[in-house]
């Protein structure tokens, strides 16, 4: 194309050229992904599982550069697929609106020239003379036709019509044209990179193309995307996709396909999968330490997600927002009868710690529930800003003693889960909500949410400073469904209640140590309240109680200690508590051994 249309060009362009470019570019981007997946799930499973050594840690690591590169080739040539075919997309609104034009011209006999200015025939009457007035030229600018001078004349009735239809090809003429020059700047961008190796530095400009593609593409793509949608409509829109247009948004959309709640999680694993290349080469551009911190998340999630490791992982969320997104399931959560998802809690967010630790917690339940019912899938779900510590977070560090981020968290849990429960292909699948430390009170949230956690049968709290409600029966599974499990060492477990340390401080001021005592006592008679409500270990919460390892002192010859808050899910550190959340994931919370309340 030229970087001046005109209105014969706009005219006679040939939108379906430009869509059959668009489909050769999308058969190239499928081959590509046919490729990665090949390398994948063949090539390097069958030489992990026959060879080892150098030579075979060499030989794998250049087949993950290749699986790379294909990735690359895939992202690159589908984001060309959405540009040509957005370009169409807009080229022909341009197209309908000139022809409707011309069509208008041709109905009244009116003559439309090459530089899009419109002739009329001469019409009506003068008010003198009684003879046809003159016809006269609109050349869609805006000014006035070739009219008599006098103003004793009437203006032609064809005149004003005239200028209508010069305008509205003008407008045509010129929209086309930025259509054109806004593309074709986008086009040159995507290039294939020379080397056959693709570095971080690529994965940056890659970021930048999706980002030009997605801005221009928005009117064809983007406005579809079922937001405010129920996760019922969202699965069956995903459904009513022709197989192409999936496609497109993958390539160009992987961000909010893979983080939208209904749809398969096959499908959100491809798309997230893609879109964590496409941050890892945001956040490489940048040198502050909130991006530096994330990226090493992501590069550690990157690395996992390659080591084909068992469980097989699906990556249900990610996102560089607030502190971080991340979604890992371990096991499809999609064909799996038992279903868990762990809510963490002060102190994560996407960082190194998270991809090593939260992510082994999530892969142990896994491990375990699949030791008592192989169809099973556990997930660690960060979707919320979990509070960080005061050390962390000088501003905001506090808010772990707030309902604020707890209450966001536990809508989109909430959220997270429906999906879930919608996307499942067993008949009745058994849903198990997790929720450890401060996430306990999300999860706590997330209950209180529109009738309840959707399908969940049962939940579990560990390490829990309360979960916003003071009875069991409140979380909307029944009390003999709430299981809890509080390590005696375990400090989080006895945080004093609001009001007992309002009280408690009041007293010390007034009369010291003992006065905090007995006024603390008098706030907390039963002493089974904590900072979010009823102890939920307690007898008066009437939860069920399993039994777990006592854990590390605080205080000890070894020195200060919060061990026992954080070894819940360590089959190691606390297998007693780490098989009792397994039993309860699989459905199998009969086998408990059960513990008394506080």
């Amino acid at each position: 194309m030229t970087s001046t249309l005109t209105w014969s060009q706009l005219r006679d362009l040939k939108c379906a050229e430009l869509e059959g470019a668009a489909d050769g570019w999308g058969r190239a981007s499928n081959r590509a992904d046919a490729g990665r997946d090949s390398i994948d799930k063949q090539l390097m499973n069958g030489l992990r599982g026959t060879q080892q050594g150098e030579a075979a840690d060499a030989a794998v690591a250049r087949l993950r550069q290749l699986s790379r590169n294909f990735q690359y080739v895939y992202t690159e040539c589908g984001l060309l697929r959405t540009a040509l075919n957005s370009l169409a997309h807009e080229m022909r609104a341009q197209q309908r609106a000139l022809q409707e034009a011309l069509g208008d011209a041709d109905a009244l006999k009116f003559t439309v020239h090459a530089d899009g200015s419109v002739t009329y025939p001469e019409a009506g009457e003068g008010l003198i003379d009684g003879k046809p007035l003159p016809g006269g030229t609109a050349n869609g600018r805006g000014l006035p036709g070739l009219l008599p001078s006098s103003g004793l004349v009437a203006p032609n009735p064809h005149a004003a019509k005239a200028q209508e239809i010069a305008d509205r090809v003008e407008k045509a003429v010129r929209t086309a044209t930025e259509i054109d020059w806004r593309y074709a700047r986008i086009l040159r961008k995507l290039k294939a990179e020379e080397r056959l190796k693709v570095p971080d530095a690529t994965w940056t400009d890659t970021a930048t193309d999706a980002a030009a593609v997605r801005g221009a593409a928005r009117g064809y793509l983007k406005d579809a995307i079922p937001h405010d949608a129920s996760a019922v409509e969202r699965k069956a829109w995903w459904a009513g996709l022709t197989q192409e247009q999936r496609e497109e948004y993958l390539a160009v959309y992987p961000d909010q396909i893979g983080n939208l709640d209904g749809i398969p999680a096959v499908v959100r694993d491809a798309a997230n999968r893609d879109n964590l290349q496409l941050l890892i080469g945001k956040l490489e551009g940048r040198d502050d330490e909130r991006a530096e911190t994330q990226l090493a998340g992501l590069r550690e999630i990157d690395r996992q997600l390659n080591d084909n490791r068992k469980p097989p992982m699906f990556l249900l969320g990610i996102g560089d927002e607030g502190n971080g997104r991340a979604i890992v399931s371990y096991g499809n959560p999609d064909t799996a009868r038992n279903v868990s998802a762990y809510v963490p809690g002060l102190g994560t967010s996407l960082d190194e710690e998270f991809a090593k630790s939260d992510l082994k917690r999530a892969r142990d339940t896994a491990i375990g529930t699949q030791r008592h019912d192989s169809s099973s899938a556990a997930i660690v779900w960060l979707g919320y800003d979990a509070p960080q510590t005061p050390i962390d977070d000088p501003l905001g560090g506090f808010a772990v003693a707030g309902d604020e981020r707890a209450e966001k968290g536990g809508a989109a849990y909430n959220s997270f889960m429906r999906g879930l429960a919608v996307t499942n292909e067993n008949e009745n699948p058994h849903l198990t909500a997790i929720g450890h430390s401060y996430g306990s009170r999300t999860v706590g949230a997330a209950t209180q949410q529109g009738g309840g956690i959707p399908d969940v049968d049962d939940i579990v709290l560990v390490g829990s400073p309360g979960v916003g409600v003071d009875r069991a029966d409140d979380l909307g599974v029944g009390g003999d469904h709430v299981f809890v499990g509080a390590a005696e060492h375990d400090v989080v477990t006895k945080i004093p209640s609001r009001q007992q340390a309002a009280f408690g401080a009041a007293g010390l001021i007034a009369a010291g140590p003992v006065g905090s005592y007995i006024v603390g006592d008098i706030a907390d008679p039963d002493d089974d309240d904590l900072w979010f409500g009823k102890d939920p270990a307690s007898k008066a919460f009437g939860a069920r109680r399993f039994h777990v390892d006592e854990g590390p002192q605080l205080v000890s010859s070894d020195g200060l200690s919060i061990d026992a808050h954080s070894q819940y899910f360590d089959p190691k550190r606390n297998a007693v508590s780490a098989d009792s959340i397994a039993l309860v994931a699989a459905g199998q919370s009969r086998e408990l051994k059960m513990e008394e309340p506080r």
